[in-house]
Formats: C-alpha cells, sequence, structure tokens
C-alpha cells in the first residue's frame, strides 16, 4: 500500500516549469491543492490478462481475463470462473484469443437487483467463420453466484480482423460495453485496420453501437439513411473507453469515448446520435499506405484522426492530448465528496504513457484542463469507480487494484 499525493502533469518538473504547464492549462495550483492523497492496493496478482470489470449490487466483482473468459469475485474473496475456456462452469469453445482481441468488456444490467441477473461480455468467437467475428453475449447468473446459464449471442456479428495487412489478426476490435444512464447497452468496436470499415454503413467496426438488452436498436441512434440501425456513432478507429457525464453537470447523461490515435492524436469525444468522428483511413493519394490502409502513413495534416475537410461536419474531439498518442484507453467519472476537487471530473488512462490523467471538462463539454495523478507507472486496462468509493481497475501486469482518494 502506498499514500501518493496528486501531481500536475509530471513530478519531476521544476516549480517554476510546473507553475507555468499549469498556467497553460488553466489549472491553477490552489485547485490542485483540493486535488485528493492516493492510496494504490493490490487486490488481485498473477492473474492471466485481466481485461474489464464491473461491479453487481452487493459487492460481486466480475472480470474477464482476455484468453479465458469471466470471472467472479465475491465480497469474501473467493472467485468462481463462470464462463469460457475449460474448467469454466459455462464452456464456450469457441471463444479465443488473437493478437489484441479476446474476452474484452463485461457489464451488469442496471436491474440486476431487481431480478434481472444478466451480465454481458464482448468476445471474440469462431462460432462464425470466414470471417470470424466479436459478438457480445448475454448471460443469467445463478442466485449462488456458481453458474450462468441462457447465453444468448446478442450483437453476433461485429467486425474482427482476420487478415494479416497491416500486422496480425485480431487487432483493433475496440471491446468496451457500457450501460449508460439511459438504459441501453453502448459498445465501442474497432476499425481492423480495414480502410472501408469505419466508414462503411452496414460492417459493425469503428463504430458506437447502441442496443436493448436483446441487441435491438435503441430508439434514437438516428443513424444515416442506409446505415446500420444499431449504429450511434462511425467513423472511429479503436474505441477502449466510454464513460457518461455525471447527474448534476451541464449535458448531464452526454457519452464520451476515448481512443488511440494512430502515431499522433489521441482523441476524446463527445458522441452526437448519428454523428461521424471523422477518421477514414483510405484513398489518401499522397500517401503511401500498406494494403490500402494509410492510418499510420501520414501525419495529423495528412491522415488527420478526425478530417474535417472530408467530413465538415464530423464531430469536434474534446481533448486531443495535445497531439500526442499514448494509447488514450479506458477512462470513468470520479463522482463523489472524497474526490474532492476532483470530483466530477474525468479520469481518463494513457495505456502506453502508463499515465491516469483528470480532465475537466467546461459548460460546453471541451477539456478546459488536464492534471496528471502522481501514481506508479501503471498500464491500466480499465478503470471504474467501485461501490466502496474508490477506483478499481486492471492492469496488464496481471493486477486488479484499487485507487483510494484520501
Amino acid at each position: 500500500m502506498r499514500s501518493i499525493p496528486p501531481s500536475p502533469r509530471r513530478a519531476a518538473l521544476p516549480l517554476a516549469a510546473t507553475l507555468a504547464l499549469l498556467a497553460g492549462l488553466g489549472a491553477s495550483p490552489a485547485a490542485l491543492a483540493q486535488a485528493p492523497t492516493l492510496t494504490v492496493t493490490p487486490v488481485m496478482e498473477n492473474l492471466r490478462g485481466p481485461w474489464d470489470l464491473a461491479f453487481a449490487p452487493g459487492g460481486a466483482m466480475f472480470y474477464t481475463e482476455k484468453c479465458h473468459g469471466l470471472w467472479v469475485r465475491l465480497p469474501d474473496g473467493s472467485t468462481r470462473h463462470l464462463f469460457g475456456t475449460e474448467g469454466a462452469a459455462l464452456a464456450a469453445p469457441d471463444i479465443f484469443c488473437q493478437g489484441q482481441s479476446g474476452v474484452h468488456g463485461v457489464a451488469v444490467d442496471p436491474a440486476f437487483a431487481q431480478g434481472q441477473r444478466f451480465v454481458f461480455v464482448f468476445t471474440a468467437s469462431n462460432l462464425q467463420t470466414n470471417p470470424r467475428s466479436n459478438r457480445v453475449v448475454r448471460l443469467e447468473v445463478a442466485a449462488d453466484w456458481k453458474t450462468v446459464s441462457k447465453r444468448t449471442d446478442i450483437v453476433p456479428d461485429i467486425a474482427f480482423k482476420d487478415a494479416r495487412r497491416v500486422g496480425g489478426p485480431g487487432a483493433h476490435s475496440g471491446g468496451r460495453i457500457r450501460f449508460g444512464p439511459d438504459g441501453f447497452l453502448w459498445i465501442t468496436t474497432g476499425d481492423n485496420h480495414d480502410p472501408g470499415l469505419p466508414q462503411d454503413p452496414q460492417r459493425l467496426g469503428g463504430k458506437i453501437l447502441r442496443v436493448d438488452r436483446d441487441g435491438k436498436a435503441a430508439p434514437g441512434n438516428n443513424p444515416p439513411a442506409g446505415f446500420d440501425a444499431r449504429i450511434y456513432t462511425y467513423g472511429h478507429r479503436n474505441v477502449q473507453g466510454i464513460a457518461f457525464r455525471p447527474v448534476g453537470q451541464p449535458g448531464a447523461g452526454q457519452a464520451y469515448t476515448s481512443e488511440h490515435g494512430p502515431n499522433h492524436t489521441d482523441e476524446l469525444t463527445a458522441l452526437v446520435p448519428g454523428g461521424n468522428a471523422g477518421w477514414d483511413p483510405q484513398n489518401r493519394p499522397d500517401l503511401r499506405c500498406s494494403d490500402g490502409y494509410c492510418g499510420y502513413s501520414g501525419n495529423p495534416f495528412t491522415m488527420p484522426m478526425t478530417d474535417f475537410q472530408r467530413f465538415p461536419k464530423a464531430m469536434p474531439p474534446a481533448w486531443t492530448n495535445e497531439g500526442r498518442s499514448q494509447g488514450m484507453g479506458p477512462m470513468t467519472f470520479l463522482e463523489g465528496p472524497q474526490w474532492k476537487g476532483w470530483n466530477g471530473k474525468l479520469a481518463v488512462a494513457l495505456m502506453r504513457d502508463q499515465r491516469l490523467d483528470v480532465v475537466t471538462l467546461d459548460t460546453k463539454g471541451m477539456a478546459s484542463s488536464v492534471e496528471t495523478a502522481k501514481l506508479p507507472a501503471l498500464r491500466l486496462r480499465t478503470v471504474v469507480p467501485g461501490p466502496d468509493g474508490a477506483l478499481w481497475g486492471s492492469t496488464d501486469g496481471g493486477q486488479i487494484l484499487k485507487i483510494t482518494p484520501q
């Protein structure tokens, strides 16, 4: 256990440089003084690729392992392998992991405590072949937490990268799933290094989907004419974070996504129904592109993350990580007085840079200041609020840990 004070960006900066940087970001030393001190506590270690977490009422914690499936950790600390590879209560021989893909997101039904004991999992599957697919599976959890049953594949046709172009299979699947305050399930998907996929009106890659518990399109998605009705937004690269602005803030309920930039410009974006995120890595005659995929070939001007020249009405990013590509991934809003000056702000993990940033959004939903939490170097794969008021996360080092504000 380590108690660690907060830090603006980089603790190693000299005081004068720190104050200058704070002024440029719009964060004052007085505001930073209100930030909590953070204590990091490992909860589970030596896991095999933990990817996502979700808490059920009463404190049970579901978690996924990328190559093995769904587990639950009960409040007494015991664990059970519910769904997935050999040894799980419900075997799923079709799931697999390859490259960046496997068993990813997990979400608990918002009516779980009222008897709808469903848990939802995003996974790669070979039930469909040539090509294989990613899919979202619904499972019913037994009252004794020992088994799951009634597997239903509610969204079976999310794009998976089988081809070896621009790297190996399994890249850029997205895979974060969350229930929004509207009661619908939001699903993030990736572009598979497929040049035409993000702007494709029918294929479910490079998209945000919004569906009900059965996988049917939610009302109000408002996709353009000719698009699959499940699509809420399109033109994305590889979204691995989604969160919703809390009650009491301007634009409460607004969905935000975070996604990896190629060799520049991670993006945090406020979503608009039917909106285009502006990623279109194809048909760039001035670039040398591999297999037609231009995503790594240019720079912010020749291959922008949000291309306003091609798509003047594209959704503008709320924050671009100062134009850097550092693996912007999981995120969640911090809520509760225990977070002091960070209450209501957005915590965003930068996986490649192994840091956690805290973003202040203004009344228009744009980033007005950014602070960096002073933490050990952690490649956080997920961050979620826990029932104890702490921030819980999984790491690519095989840990589940909690970050407690003090």
